[in-house]
């Protein structure tokens, strides 16, 4: 396993939108595992694939207090979703940024699991944010653009000027 580097926001790259998996495969197994060993030592909870400049459809997530409760969503897809929560969200990508974001309460995700097979998996609470905020950057989204055009000029000028100060 390896650690990969994290992109981070603004980098063009997170709005790319990540092509389908075609074969379930042990470059995805690696993949996943990479994945996962980058998001726990970030820490995270969860990371797509977008994120470590891999643009394909691949999100690992463990929303667990001891890190035991991997989850790995290949090619993942809501396919209903019901109610409203907002949440306050952070992102490995815009390290050291919280805000709210409303989002689906529910949501239900179909996906390939690292074998390759079909599942779906309900979610509620801070998965089904999770799940959703990893599938926005599979579609190049970051939660940022979720709020004001003020308050993402802000937090680029901010990261802007960290970025000057720890290189």
């Amino acid at each position: 396993m390896a650690l990969l580097p994290i992109l981070r926001y603004p980098d063009p790259r997170l709005h790319t939108r990540a092509a389908p998996v075609l074969k379930v495969d042990d470059s995805i197994r690696k993949l996943v595992a990479d994945m996962a060993e980058t998001m726990y030592e970030a820490p995270g909870i969860g990371l797509a694939a977008t994120q470590v400049n891999v643009h394909q459809r691949v999100v690992v997530i463990d929303v667990s207090e001891d890190n035991s409760a991997l989850l790995a969503l290949v090619n993942p897809e809501i396919i209903s979703r019901s109610g409203e929560q907002v949440c306050e969200e952070g992102c490995l990508s815009v390290p050291g940024i919280y805000d709210k974001v409303t989002r689906a309460e529910q949501v239900r995700v179909r996906a390939l699991n690292q074998k390759g097979e079909t599942f779906e998996l309900d979610a509620e609470g801070l998965l089904a944010v999770c799940i959703q905020h990893e599938l926005d950057h599979l579609d190049g989204k970051v939660f940022v653009e979720y709020l004001s055009k003020l308050k993402q000029t802000r937090i680029k000028d901010k990261l802007a000027k960290k970025a000057r100060i720890t290189a």
